[in-house]
């Protein structure tokens, strides 16, 4: 909508070859394109709305959500002992295929919130 409206302001019209009914040189057309931008613009905020309904639903279960952890919770007890007894994270971090920022980033159980 908001490309069609700088094309209407700088005095030009839209005109799609392949459907007849999105002309803004009409207003016919005109009328169209308004009403289902605003069929889309309905839309877009019912799927915001349940999104974040759903999300609230997860969170309230338990859920965890984001990006799985790429070591177990064995691996990063193991990982950050090993850190603690003063190997470097970039050694840690190749033993588990994982970068040292990955180990670098790891809390001890009473450092989390």
């Amino acid at each position: 909508m908001n490309v069609l409206e700088e094309i209407t302001r700088r005095g030009a019209g839209f005109r799609s070859l392949a459907d007849a009914w999105a002309d803004t040189t009409t207003a016919h057309g005109q009328l169209m394109v308004t009403i289902l931008g605003g069929l889309a613009e309905f839309e877009r905020e019912l799927i915001r709305a349940r999104t974040g309904e759903g999300l609230k639903r997860a969170r309230e279960r338990g859920i965890r959500l984001g990006p799985k952890h790429k070591l177990t919770h064995h691996q990063q007890r193991e990982a950050l002992a090993r850190r603690e007894a003063g190997e470097s994270c970039a050694e840690i971090g190749r033993s588990y295929n994982v970068s040292h920022s990955t180990i670098s980033r790891l809390k001890a159980p009473s450092e989390r919130t």
